[in-house]
């Protein structure tokens, strides 16, 4: 049986970038990148779908780790 194969999230960064550039269509991006059509656009649909969330304001859990991380190293300094 075949392993399915992993995809970084820039490298679909750039494919979906490049489909909403609209220089090709997703078909001509797909067998440039050897991937299923079907997969570019729900790529595509994921990207659009959580577009929003990229102005939120609120702090995300790695950055309250990090600002608990730097509480900690300064407290120890002290």
């Amino acid at each position: 049986m075949e392993k399915r194969n992993r995809y970084s999230s820039e490298f679909k960064t750039k494919v979906v970038l490049e489909v909403l550039r609209e220089e090709h269509t997703v078909n001509e991006i797909a067998a440039k990148y050897e991937l299923s059509p079907v997969m570019v656009s729900r790529w595509k649909a994921e990207f659009l779908e959580r577009a929003s969330m990229v102005f939120e304001k609120k702090t995300s859990e790695a950055d309250k780790l990090r600002k608990e991380y730097e509480s900690k190293q300064e407290h120890l300094e002290k």
